[in-house]
């Protein structure tokens, strides 16, 4: 018997190959770590006072296609000097996916300073 779940087919507009750019997604949530308010303006991917996240994009930011809805820890930052902002690097707690966000507008200075030596 076969025990994998099925999973429907990705909105073809959302794949690898259909799309490659960023879904703008404006959603509320509650930080899942530090337990903070977050209001999304539809590009926030994490919480501006911890820097937290959740694992819920798969391919695409945005997509909101990922099973895993591990907590995504802050590992590291680095300053992109093509758009004067930081770069975000996270491990997923649960599967240990690494990617890199941008930062968001209110992100906490201090935290990602601290980032950059990690």
């Amino acid at each position: 018997m076969n025990n994998f779940r099925s999973k429907s087919p990705p909105d073809p507009s959302l794949t690898k190959e259909g799309r490659r750019n960023f879904v703008r997604k404006t959603e509320d949530f509650v930080c899942g770590n530090c337990g903070n308010k977050v209001t999304g303006d539809g590009y926030t991917d994490h919480c501006p006072k911890c820097l937290w996240g959740k694992h819920v994009d798969e391919e695409i930011p945005g997509d909101r296609a990922s099973d895993c809805q591990g907590l995504m820890k802050p590992i590291g930052a680095e300053m992109k000097i093509s758009d004067v902002r930081y770069q975000i690097k996270y491990k997923c707690t649960k599967c240990r996916h690494i990617f890199n966000v941008r930062e968001g507008k209110g992100d906490n200075r201090e935290l990602l300073m601290e980032l950059l030596n990690n």
